[in-house]
C-alpha cells in the first residue's frame, strides 16, 4: 500500500464524505438549492397546469421559463401563465435574479413591496394584470431597473417623483392605468431613459409637457396618447437628441407647432452628448432620427413647419383632425421615407406638394377635408405601393393624375366633393386591386369602360358628374359590387339585363340620368339589393313583377319616368321603408298593403290610379261599372236628408250632455293641473291627453309609469304620454328623474333625440309628452320574437331587421349621444343606454328616448355619483369601484347595443353566467372567427366586412377601462365609413385600408383580462 492510499484510509469517513461534497461543481449544489425556491413559489402560486415542466426530476436551467448565466437563475419569464394569486417574497430568494416578467396574467394587490429585496433584479414586467394602488414613493430603492413595464393594470393616485431617482432606468412604461395625479417632471432627470410609454391615461390632471422632459438625451420613444395634455409643445424638445417616435395624439395641445422642433441649434449639447465630433461643425444639423410623429386628433393651429421636410428618415406623418391653416410646405415631397401623410381635418388651403411620392414609397395620402386646390401630385404611385390615395371635401380640379391608373396596388381611391374633370384614367377602371372608386360631385365626363373591369370592385360612387352613353353589359364582371352609385349624369340607353346578375349588390342608384326602354322583366341575382332608385329618367313599359320579389328591398323609388299598366300585385309582399312611383302612367287599383298614410306620397300624379280604401288621395275603386249607379238618385236622396236629421238631434243632445259633465269635470280635476309647453304649437290640449289614458290606448310599462298613444287633433297623427305613478305622495325618486327628463330634454334639440312636447303635471301625478314614435323601441325588433317564442306565444308578421337597417340605427343612436358629449356644453350623460331606449321612427331612424338617469357634468368633465343606476348588461365596470363617472360609461352601453345588432343577442344572455360582452370577448379570445359570432338571420357575404366591422368596435368600446375605449365622436366616424349619414350619402375616410388613425393602438384590448389571444389584428382590421 503506498504512502498516499495510506494517509486516506486514516482520515475519517465523515470527513472524507465532506471533502468529496466541498469538490462537487457549485452550480449543482445552486441548481438544487434553486430548485427548492422555485419548486415552493411555484406551489404558493397554486400549482398552476401552465408551468407543469418545473418538477423535481430536473435542474432550473433546464426549464423553458427559467434563464442562467454560469448555473444561476439570473430570469423567469411567465408571460400568459394563469397565475391568479400575489407575487410572494419567495422570487427573492433567487440570489442573482436579474430579470422578472410576469406580464399578462391575473395577480391581485397592491404592488409587492418584496420585490424591493431582488438586490439586482434589472427588468421587471407586471404588465397587464390586477394591480391597484398606488406606485409606492419609494420605489427608487429599486435602484438597478433599467426595464420597468406597470402597463395595463388599474395603477391610480400620483406617479410617484421617486421614479426620476432610478439612474439606469432606459424603458419606463406607465400606459393604461388610472392615474388621476399629473406627469411628474423629476422624469427629466433619467438621463439613460430611451423609451417612455404613457398613453390611454385620460383621468390624468390636465396638465402641460413638463419643460424638463427636454433633457432626456438619449429617449427614442415618447408615447404620451390621450393623457390629457394641454397647453404648447415645449421649445425645449428641440434638446431630445436621439427622438425617432413621438405620439402627443389625442390631447388638448394648442398653439403652433414649433418651427424648429426637430433641429439641434445647440452645438454645446450636441458636442456634449457625442463627445467625438471632429472637424468642421456645420451652422444647422438635422436631426435625422425622427422616424414616426404622430400629433393627431389636437388644436394644434398656425402652419405646418417647413422643418418637417428636413426629417430624412421620417416614415409616419399624422397631423389630422387638428384647426392647422397654410399650405403644405413643398418641402414635405422630398422626404426619402415617407410612407403615411394624413393631415385631413384641417383648414389647409394651397397647392399639393407636386413631389409628393416621387422621392418615397408612399402608401398612404390622406388629404380630405380641407380648402386646398390645384391638382392632385402627378407621382403619388411612382413607387408602386400606394394603397389609399383620400382627398373628398376639398377645392381640388384639374384631371386625375394618369399614374394613379397605373396603380396596381390602389385599394381606395376617395376624390368626391371636388372640381375635378376629364375622364377617368382608364387604368382605375380595371385595378386589379381596387376595392372602391368614389369619384361623386365633381366634374369628370366619359363613358364606363366596356372590357376589363376590376373584379375586386365593391363600391363604385360617381354620381353628379358627366358621365355619358350607356351602361356597358360587361358590367356583370363586377362581382364584388355592393354599392353603385351614378346619380345625377348623361347615361342613356336601356339598363342591361347583366347587371341584375350582380349578386352582391346592395344600393343602386340610376336616378337622375336619360336611361330608356324598358326594364329587364327577369332579374337574376338580385338577392341582396335593399335600394333601388331609378327616379327621373325616361323608362317605360310596365313595372317588372320580379321587383316585388326582391327579398330584401327597403327602399324603391321609380318616380318621374314614364311606366304604365298596373302595379304588380307581387309588391304586396315587400316590406317597404320607403316606395316613390309618383309622376308616371299607372293604372288600376293600387295593392292593400300600401293603403296608409306612410305611403301617402308615393302615388301622386298618376291620373289611373285607385285605391280600395278612402285613405289616400286616390280616388275609390270599384269592383264592377254598376256599383256606382245601383241606387236611384231620389232615394239616395232621401237617405241622405233622414241621415242628417238623426245626426244633428244625436250630435245636439251630446253636445249639452258633454258639456255639462266636463264642466263639471274640469272645475274638478284641469284646475289642478299645469301644462308646461317647450314648443310654439301643441295640436292637443291637456284634456284630450288626460281624456285619452286608457288601458285601450296603452302601448308599454316599465318601473317609473305607463306609456299611452294618444291621438291629436290633427286625424292620423299621435303623441305618446308616459305617465309616472300616480300615488298619494309621489315617490322621491321618480320626483328627481321627472326634473332630470324636463330639464334635459327641454332644452336640447337633435333629430336623433326623442323630441319632449310638453309635460303636464299636478300635486300627485306627472305627465311627460312626446313625439310618437310609430316603429317603437329598437330592442322589441331584436329580441322581441325571441321572448315571445320563450314563452310560448306564437309570431304573427314578425320582421327581422336586415343589416343596412341595423347599422342606420346605430349611426342614428350614435349621433344622439355624440351631440350630448361633444356639442352640449355642459356634456350630457345619458347613464342608461339600451336598446329599449332606442326609439324607431316610421323610417327607422333611431332616437334617443328615456333621459330619467341622465346628469349634465361637472366642469371637470367627471360626474360624483352616490348611488348606481343603470340596466344590467348594460353598465361599465368601473361603476363598481367608483364615484366618479364620466362619457364612457356610455360609449359602453352603446358598445353592448353594437353588439346586439350585430349577434342579435340580447344583453344579459351572453351565457349561463356572463353578460354579451364578456360572451364576446371570451369568443373573441378563444381564436374563433368574427363571422361566428355574427346573428345568423341577416348575416350575408355582402354585409360580412360591415358586420365584423361594427362587431369589433362593439368590443373595444367595452373595453374594461374608460381611458381604453373611444369617444362617441370617433365611434361615429367609424360607422358613418360604413353606412348613409344625412342626404343618404356615405361619408368614408380610410376605412377600406386602414382606419388606424382613429384606433392605432392594440391597447385598446389589453385592459381585457379574460382574453389571452387578443392581438392588434382586432384593432387595426376595424
Amino acid at each position: 500500500m503506498s504512502k498516499t492510499h495510506q494517509s486516506l484510509s486514516s482520515i475519517p469517513s465523515s470527513l472524507l464524505l465532506l471533502c468529496i461534497l466541498i469538490s462537487l461543481p457549485f452550480q449543482v449544489i445552486s441548481q438544487s438549492t434553486e430548485q427548492s425556491i422555485l419548486l415552493k413559489l411555484k406551489d404558493q402560486w397554486g400549482n398552476p397546469p401552465s408551468i407543469h415542466s418545473w418538477n423535481s426530476s430536473s435542474l432550473p436551467c433546464d426549464w423553458p421559463e427559467v434563464n442562467c448565466t454560469n448555473g444561476a437563475v439570473t430570469g423567469i419569464f411567465l408571460s400568459q401563465k394563469n397565475i391568479t394569486e400575489k407575487i410572494p417574497e419567495t422570487v427573492c430568494y433567487l440570489s442573482s435574479l436579474a430579470e422578472l416578467d410576469l406580464a399578462w396574467n391575473f395577480i391581485p394587490g397592491e404592488f409587492p413591496d418584496s420585490l424591493y429585496n431582488c438586490s439586482k433584479l434589472q427588468v421587471l414586467d407586471l404588465s397587464q394584470n390586477y394591480f391597484v394602488g398606488r406606485i409606492p414613493n419609494d420605489i427608487d430603492r429599486m435602484s438597478s431597473l433599467r426595464y420597468l413595464d406597470l402597463g395595463g393594470n388599474n395603477f391610480s393616485g400620483d406617479i410617484p417623483a421617486e421614479i426620476g431617482r432610478l439612474p439606469e432606468l432606459q424603458t419606463l412604461r406607465l400606459y393604461q392605468n388610472f392615474f388621476n395625479g399629473s406627469v411628474p417632471s423629476e422624469i427629466g432627470n433619467l438621463s439613460n431613459l430611451e423609451i417612455f410609454d404613457m398613453p390611454f391615461n385620460g383621468n390624468l390632471v390636465p396638465a402641460q409637457i413638463p419643460a424638463d422632459f427636454g433633457k432626456l438625451k438619449k429617449l427614442k420613444r415618447l408615447w404620451m396618447k390621450q393623457t390629457n395634455l394641454i397647453g404648447q409643445i415645449p421649445e425645449s424638445f428641440s434638446g431630445l437628441l436621439s427622438l425617432e417616435t413621438l405620439d402627443l395624439a389625442r390631447n388638448n395641445l394648442e398653439g403652433k407647432i414649433p418651427g424648429g422642433l426637430f433641429l439641434l441649434k445647440n452645438l454645446s449639447e450636441l458636442f456634449l452628448f457625442h463627445n467625438k465630433l471632429s472637424g468642421e461643425i456645420p451652422s444647422t444639423v438635422e436631426a435625422l432620427n425622427l422616424v414616426q410623429i404622430d400629433l393627431s386628433m389636437n388644436n394644434l393651429s398656425g402652419l405646418i413647419p417647413q422643418d418637417f421636410g428636413k426629417l430624412k428618415n421620417l416614415t409616419i406623418l399624422n397631423l389630422f383632425s387638428n384647426q392647422l391653416t397654410g399650405g403644405i410646405p413643398e418641402s414635405l415631397g422630398l422626404i426619402p421615407e415617407l410612407k403615411n401623410f394624413r393631415v385631413f381635418m384641417n383648414q389647409l388651403n394651397g397647392t399639393l406638394p407636386p413631389e409628393l411620392g416621387l422621392h418615397s414609397e408612399l402608401e398612404a395620402f390622406e388629404v380630405s377635408e380641407n380648402q386646398l386646390s390645384g391638382s392632385l401630385p402627378e407621382h403619388l404611385c411612382s413607387s408602386g405601393l400606394l394603397q389609399g390615395a383620400i382627398a373628398f371635401s376639398n377645392n381640388l380640379s384639374g384631371e386625375l393624375p394618369k399614374g394613379l391608373g397605373n396603380c396596381g396596388s390602389l385599394r381606395t381611391l376617395q376624390v368626391y366633393n371636388n372640381h375635378f374633370s376629364g375622364e377617368v384614367p382608364q387604368g382605375l377602371w380595371t385595378g386589379l386591386n381596387l376595392s372602391s372608386l368614389m369619384l361623386s360631385n365633381n366634374l369628370f365626363s366619359g363613358q364606363l369602360p366596356s372590357s376589363n373591369l376590376a373584379l375586386n370592385l365593391s363600391r363604385l360612387e360617381i354620381s353628379n358628374n358627366r358621365f355619358s352613353g350607356e351602361i356597358p353589359f360587361q358590367v356583370s364582371s363586377w362581382e364584388s359590387l355592393v354599392v353603385f352609385k351614378a346619380s345625377g349624369n348623361l347615361f342613356s340607353g336601356k339598363i342591361p339585363i347583366e347587371l341584375t346578375s350582380l349578386s352582391q349588390l346592395n344600393t343602386l342608384l340610376l336616378d337622375g340620368n336619360r336611361l330608356s326602354g324598358e326594364l329587364p322583366s327577369r332579374i337574376i341575382s338580385w338577392g341582396s339589393l335593399d335600394t333601388l332608385n331609378l327616379s327621373r329618367n325616361e323608362l317605360s313599359g310596365h313595372i317588372p313583377a320580379a321587383i316585388g320579389s326582391l327579398p330584401d328591398l327597403l327602399y324603391l323609388d321609380l318616380s318621374g319616368n314614364q311606366f304604365s299598366g298596373e302595379i304588380p300585385a307581387e309588391f304586396g309582399h315587400l316590406r317597404l321603408n320607403s316606395l316613390n312611383l309618383s309622376s308616371n302612367k299607372l293604372s288600376g287599383k293600387i295593392p292593400d298593403v300600401f293603403a296608409n298614410r306612410a305611403y301617402e306620397d308615393s302615388f301622386l300624379n298618376n291620373s289611373n290610379l285607385c285605391a280600395g280604401t278612402p285613405i289616400l288621395n286616390l280616388p275609390r275603386c270599384y269592383t264592377n261599372i254598376s256599383d256606382s249607379h245601383k241606387l236611384s238618385s231620389e232615394v239616395l236622396a232621401m237617405i241622405l236628408v233622414l241621415s242628417i236629421a238623426v245626426s244633428l238631434v244625436t250630435v245636439l243632445l251630446t253636445f249639452f250632455i258633454v258639456r255639462d259633465y266636463q264642466r263639471r269635470k274640469r272645475g274638478q280635476d284641469l284646475a289642478t293641473w299645469k301644462l308646461t309647453s317647450f314648443h310654439h304649437r301643441l295640436d292637443f290640449t291637456e284634456f284630450i291627453v288626460l281624456a285619452n289614458l286608457t288601458d285601450n290606448n296603452l302601448i308599454g310599462s316599465g318601473g317609473s309609469g305607463k306609456v299611452y298613444q294618444v291621438s291629436t287633433n290633427c286625424p292620423g297623427e299621435f303623441v305618446a304620454v308616459k305617465r309616472i305613478w300616480n300615488t298619494s305622495k309621489l315617490d322621491e325618486r321618480l320626483e328627481k328623474e321627472f326634473i332630470a327628463e324636463v330639464e334635459i330634454l327641454g332644452t336640447i334639440r337633435h333629430s336623433n333625440i326623442v323630441k319632449l312636447l310638453c309635460c303636464i303635471s299636478s300635486e300627485n301625478s306627472k305627465l311627460l309628452v312626446y313625439e310618437y314614435m310609430v316603429n317603437q323601441s329598437l330592442d322589441k325588433w331584436l329580441h322581441g320574437k325571441k321572448r315571445r317564442l320563450a314563452s310560448g306565444m306564437g309570431v304573427v308578421h314578425h320582421v327581422v331587421l336586415d343589416w343596412p337597417t341595423r347599422l342606420q340605427i346605430a349611426i342614428g343612436a350614435a349621433q344622439g349621444l355624440c351631440y350630448m358629449h361633444h356639442d352640449c356644453s355642459p356634456p350630457i350623460i345619458h347613464r342608461d343606454v339600451k336598446s329599449s331606449n332606442i326609439l324607431l321612427d316610421s323610417e327607422f331612424k333611431a332616437r334617443i328616448a328615456d333621459f330619467g338617469l341622465a346628469k349634465i357634468l361637472a366642469k371637470d368633465g367627471d360626474l360624483t355619483m352616490s348611488a348606481i343606476a343603470g340596466s344590467f348588461g348594460y353598465m361599465a365596470p368601473e361603476y363598481a369601484y367608483t364615484t366618479k363617472i364620466n362619457e364612457k360609461i356610455d360609449v359602453y352601453s352603446f358598445g353592448v347595443v353594437l353588439l346586439e345588432l350585430t349577434t342579435g343577442r340580447e344583453p344579459n344572455s351572453g351565457d349561463e353566467h356572463t353578460s354579451l360582452a364578456e360572451w364576446a370577448w371570451r369568443v373573441y379570445s378563444e381564436g374563433k372567427t368574427i363571422t361566428d359570432m355574427l346573428d345568423e338571420e341577416i348575416t350575408k357575404p355582402c354585409y360580412l366586412e360591415e358586420m365584423a366591422t361594427v362587431l369589433k368596435l362593439g368590443l373595444i368600446c367595452t373595453s374594461t377601462l374608460p381611458s381604453t375605449r373611444p369617444s362617441m365622436k370617433e365611434v361615429l366616424h367609424i360607422l358613418r365609413g360604413y353606412g348613409p349619414s344625412e342626404g343618404f350619402e356615405v361619408k368614408k375616410m380610410g376605412s377600406d385600408f386602414d382606419v388606424s388613425p382613429l384606433l392605432s393602438s392594440a391597447t385598446y384590448l389589453s385592459s381585457y383580462k379574460r382574453s389571452k389571444k387578443v392581438d392588434d389584428s382586432l384593432v387595426y382590421s376595424v
